[in-house]
């Protein structure tokens, strides 16, 4: 652990709602509905350590929905581990806290959650990911994701595995 966090380098997944597959590094859905570790105005990526992670993760309410699956080459230099609980207790954080199912709830009554003010925290610390337990409806201890606040910057590159370029804008069909 460096002072800026876990350095993380490797594949990690994101399952896309096929609308925003032709931008597969966008956060601005992120950013325009806020999410668990970002508020409202804040992109972000949550992607994922494992296909199977993620296919739970847009598979959060109902059933599955048609679904484009996206693989990203990672090279995180400050990412913060929520997964570790001594860290969490550093910066005044509960695994608990993490997991609360009133995130949502505490937008609109306070403008940010306390668990987007966690994010907001470590970001002005110079974090610019966070590894975190997937909370996704039958997520293991295994499922984990991050969330990526700044991407394809000086030491934080996220590159799509495209190489035969399926997500071409126009392949003349």
């Amino acid at each position: 652990m460096t002072a800026k966090g876990l350095r993380y380098s490797g594949l990690v997944y994101r399952a896309l709602n096929p609308v925003y597959a032709r931008n597969p590094l966008s956060g601005d859905g992120a950013a325009r509905y806020g999410g668990r570790f970002n508020r409202k105005g804040r992109p972000a990526l949550y992607v994922t350590l494992s296909i199977q992670t993620a296919i739970l993760e847009i598979n959060q309410v109902g059933q599955l929905q048609p679904t484009v699956l996206v693989s990203y080459e990672a090279d995180l230099a400050a990412v913060f581990d929520a997964t570790d609980r001594d860290q969490l207790a550093s910066h005044n954080m509960t695994p608990r806290a993490l997991a609360t199912r009133t995130w949502r709830d505490e937008m609109p009554m306070n403008g940010t959650s306390k668990t987007q003010a966690f994010a907001e925290t470590l970001i002005q610390k110079g974090f610019q990911a966070m590894k975190v337990p997937s909370f996704a409806r039958g997520a293991t201890p295994n499922d984990v994701n991050i969330v990526i606040w700044s991407w394809n910057k000086a030491d934080c590159t996220l590159t799509v595995v495209d190489d035969e370029n399926r997500l071409a804008k126009d392949h003349g069909d």
